[in-house]
């Protein structure tokens, strides 16, 4: 019986190996025209209780959480283009909470916490790897502000502690520590529970679960115009056709300013290029993510092997998904300094996205001015870090006609008050 039950275990295992390989070979030749979509390709009805404009990681997370946390299905998200194209596909993925400020620090935890559960809330692998954040000191103000920065984030209970130069060296082996360079390393701060997610893998993950859930996610539908009778929003003009929403929620990243503008709001956020570009693929070299706010460059290494490079945003103010050399030989530069080791390798390519940067670097999130139109922008550098949890507090936001308490202080009337969250420490080269 033994013989016979190992037998048919061996015959079953050849059978699913030929299976597969005949599966492999009929794909190898195909461009995935009997793949199953991940979520129903929807055409635009006429009335939503909620239309979302912005098919990217904030706006497909805010529908699944209307969905799933406050039981509104009868959302339409509104993409221009294919999902995964926009800011959510041209960014560098890092995943962090380590904020300065109480509120800041509120908001990015709860992305982070959600973060930490998300491919099992999701079902579906986003790819999420904890292998720590660490951004390094080079001076004696780096460290003393870096020290700060732990102990503030210790009385939040965000994970966050100081190393040692010689700490760092252990952490990340690859750095050069010798004190007679350019930018000297002195120490750093470590967020273990820091580090990437997979870009499109978010999208594709929130896409589906909305869909799931009833959501209709319309691709190719550019929202042209937001229609206001009344002093209150109606609905929004669209490539195809008019549509009628009870609520409008605008999720247009780089672009808020050139929508919110469609319903005559004028918001404090300048749209600017962010670029990072990648190597050439290369064996397992650096398991961490390492920054650096004072020479202006981050760097990790992608599941495909290659090395991830970003700096801060272009000086000048613009909308195309490109930016300016002197940037890019910047934080080579900058990059070698710290890495000798990866002088010999070749870049593969690089790309921009739009970041809208308001004056304190922080998002805004909340009610506008005209009634049923409700705004979340202005993330900067930090939007993709914090994807879920935007969409968390936003769709809360959407659902009660009033903020949560986490996204409360990020409403647009700070900039009437005066009551800013200046993040620019934090947000300065942390896409």
């Amino acid at each position: 019986m033994a013989c016979f039950s190992a037998m048919a275990g061996f015959e079953g295992k050849r059978s699913m190996t030929r299976y597969s390989a005949l599966s492999l070979l009929k794909n190898a030749f195909s461009h995935h025209e009997a793949w199953a979509p991940a979520w129903r390709k929807a055409e635009p009805r006429d009335s939503y209780d909620v239309v979302i404009i912005g098919g990217g990681g904030h706006g497909l997370a805010t529908a699944y959480y209307l969905a799933k946390v406050h039981g509104i299905t009868n959302v339409a998200v509104l993409e221009r283009g294919p999902i995964g194209l926009g800011n959510t596909g041209r960014n560098t993925t890092i995943v962090r909470s380590n904020y300065l400020w109480d509120e800041s620090a509120a908001l990015y935890e709860k992305a982070l916490s959600l973060w930490e559960g998300l491919s099992q809330d999701l079902n579906y692998n986003t790819m999420f790897s904890q292998r720590g954040v660490l951004n390094l000191a080079h001076n004696h103000g780096d460290v003393l502000e870096a020290q700060r920065r732990v102990h503030a984030l210790r009385l939040n209970g965000i994970d966050s502690e100081y190393l040692s130069r010689d700490e760092v060296k252990a952490f990340c082996p690859i750095i050069d520590i010798r004190p007679d360079v350019r930018y000297p390393v002195w120490g750093g701060t470590l967020q273990r529970r820091g580090g990437s997610a997979r870009h499109d893998a978010v999208a594709w993950g929130f896409a589906r679960a909305a869909s799931e859930r009833g959501v209709d996610i319309c691709e190719r539908c550019e929202v042209q115009g937001i229609r206001r009778e009344g002093g209150k929003v109606v609905g929004v003009e669209t490539s195809k056709g008019y549509i009628k929403a009870g609520k409008v929620g605008i999720v247009t990243a780089g672009h808020s300013g050139v929508v919110a503008a469609m319903a005559d709001i004028r918001l404090p956020v300048e749209s600017h290029p962010l670029q990072a570009l990648v190597s050439e693929p290369v064996k397992p070299i650096i398991d961490c993510v390492v920054m650096s706010n004072a020479v202006h460059v981050y760097v990790s290494q992608s599941d495909k092997g290659e090395l991830v490079i970003g700096a801060g945003v272009d000086a000048y103010t613009s909308y195309a998904q490109r930016g300016s050399f002197h940037v890019i030989e910047h934080q080579m530069g900058a990059l070698l300094e710290l890495f000798p080791i990866f002088s010999r390798m070749r870049m593969l390519r690089q790309w921009g996205g739009i970041v809208d940067v308001t004056p304190d670097a922080s998002p805004i999130i909340g009610k506008t001015p005209v009634d049923n139109l409700f705004i979340n922008c202005g993330w900067g550098t930090g939007g993709f870090k914090a994807t879920p949890g935007s969409g968390w507090v936003f769709a809360h936001t959407l659902a009660t006609g009033q903020p949560h308490a986490i996204n409360a202080p990020f409403a647009l009337s700070r900039f009437e008050t005066g009551k800013l969250i200046d993040e620019h420490g934090a947000a300065a080269v942390a896409h």
